[in-house]
Order: C-alpha cells, then sequence, then structure tokens
C-alpha cells in the first residue's frame, strides 16, 4: 500500500486517516507544523487496498501496515470525516500501540442518533445503506464528472457550503487540492471509496466501549457535514475521550484547516 508522508524526516509517527471522499495528499495540510513539533505524518492509500479486503479483514490490513511503518514504536492517529471512524475501527486492532486519537469533523454511526435530516450528505448515505446498486451508480457518475467536468463535481458538493467553508471556497488553492482528491478517490479507486462509506454506513457502535485511547475531538460549531451532536456522542461513547472542543463559526474542512496546529502541539508535547 503506497505511503504518502509529511513533516519531520525522523519524528514521533502520525497516521493521518483522509476522509471520504478525500485522498492521501491531504496530509500536506500538517507539513508546516509537523515540522515544527517533530512529527512525520504518514497517510495510507487506503482507497488502493486489494478490493477482496472488506469488514474486519479490511481494517486487520491496514492496521498491519501500519504496524509495519511503525517498527517497535508507538503510533499516534488523527481522523478526519469518515476517516474518524477508520481511525477507530483500525485502532482496535492495532495490540494497544495507538497513544492517542484525534477525531476532526468526525462522522458518528448513523444508528444512534437522527443524525441524517443535518447531514449535506444525506442521500449518498441513504443509497449506500440501503440502495447499494444506485449508491454504485451515483458514484460511477461522480468519477465521470471527476475526470471530465471536476469543477462541476466541486461546486455541486459543496453547494451546501456554510459558516467558514464558504470562506474556503473563494481560495483558488483550496479548489485546486479539493478536485485533485476528488480524482483520485472517484477516478481509478472507486471500490476503495465505495467499501470506507459502505462499511460506515453499518452500526459500528458496540465496539466504541472498548478503544480506551487517550481521545481529543474537535468539531466546528456549523458543521453541517458530521452535524455537531456526533462529536457529544462520540465524547460519551469513548472511554477515553479526554477533550471535545467545539470550535464557533466553523463547519466541515475549516474545522480541519483550523486545528491542525493545536493538534500537531498536542501530539508533539505527548509522552507517547
Amino acid at each position: 500500500m503506497k505511503l504518502f508522508s509529511c513533516g519531520a524526516a525522523d519524528g514521533r509517527l502520525v497516521i493521518y486517516f483522509h476522509g471520504a471522499p478525500g485522498a492521501p495528499e491531504e496530509c500536506s495540510l500538517f507539513d508546516h507544523y509537523a515540522q515544527a513539533d517533530g512529527l512525520t505524518v504518514v497517510s495510507l492509500d487506503r482507497f488502493a487496498a486489494e478490493a477482496s479486503l472488506q469488514g474486519e479483514g479490511y481494517f486487520r490490513a491496514l492496521a498491519s501496515e501500519i504496524l509495519a511503518c511503525a517498527g517497535t514504536g508507538q503510533v499516534h492517529f488523527v481522523g478526519f470525516s469518515i476517516g474518524a471512524f477508520v481511525a477507530l475501527q483500525t485502532t482496535r486492532h492495532m495490540q494497544g500501540r495507538v497513544a492517542s486519537l484525534d477525531l476532526i469533523s468526525a462522522a458518528a454511526p448513523l444508528q444512534v442518533g437522527n443524525f441524517l435530516p443535518d447531514m449535506a450528505g444525506q442521500q449518498v448515505f441513504l443509497l449506500a445503506g440501503k440502495w447499494p446498486l444506485l449508491f454504485r451508480l451515483l458514484s460511477t457518475w461522480q468519477g465521470w464528472l471527476a475526470r471530465f467536468a471536476p469543477g462541476l463535481l466541486f461546486r455541486m458538493l459543496f453547494a451546501s457550503a456554510q459558516a467558514a467553508d464558504r470562506q474556503l471556497l473563494a481560495s483558488s488553492q483550496f479548489r485546486q487540492q479539493c478536485i485533485v482528491q476528488l480524482r483520485h478517490c472517484f477516478v481509478g479507486q472507486l471500490p476503495g471509496y465505495l467499501r470506507d462509506v459502505q462499511s460506515y454506513v453499518q452500526p459500528w457502535s458496540a465496539g466504541l466501549g472498548a478503544i480506551k485511547t487517550p481521545t481529543r475531538i474537535w468539531h466546528g460549531a456549523e458543521d453541517n457535514w458530521s452535524p455537531t451532536a456526533m462529536a457529544g456522542y462520540l465524547g460519551a461513547a469513548l472511554p477515553g475521550c479526554e477533550q471535545v472542543t467545539i470550535l464557533p463559526g466553523l463547519s466541515h474542512y475549516s474545522c480541519l484547516q483550523q486545528v491542525v496546529p493545536e493538534v500537531c502541539a498536542a501530539i508533539g508535547a505527548a509522552r507517547g
């Protein structure tokens, strides 16, 4: 599995789990602050994992890749959006080697609350859960757009952007980064994206009580991709949760952009 890395050349190891849609190049957001705090940030190209890897086998395979990368040391996990779900599931197979979890704009299990009406991706998750064939067809069409009309796909996905996320839309750099990530996800890596989303929409709350890793949660107060109530649920469900930070005026992607320095500083100051 291909690895993308940034930050310090030989620092404390941090594994970044990107969103879905998303791409491992997202970890470049951490580069400057990771260098300052002595962190090596690595993101796995998990959408490229063999399509035959499903369910627990998929999460075990991710854990195996990370353990091989970590050697005998501990690692720190950072998960964004649906990547937070993947980080939590992978933690269960890490043999106690995860020193901390930082969950940013985290998506919680859909079955534990009435979240869908407040989610920008409501229709996508409904299709993935109830009509997987239609979900596959929709994603294939999005792949066509990502290849031939990426700007249109970007505008469609961010049509409901609110709060500070709307300000990000004015940034040509943010737009270009998102288009690169959308192409990575929907052109050539579609089976991996489908796997992540279809895994996420299944019930997974039962295993959260066993995850005792020290955890920090960061969430925008105006998040309309992962409603703020999801942060409250995860904070209560995870025994190791030490901090739930709700940031006024921020939504989904703006929360990620804002908290990177704080996340790096917290990991850099940790003992593990």
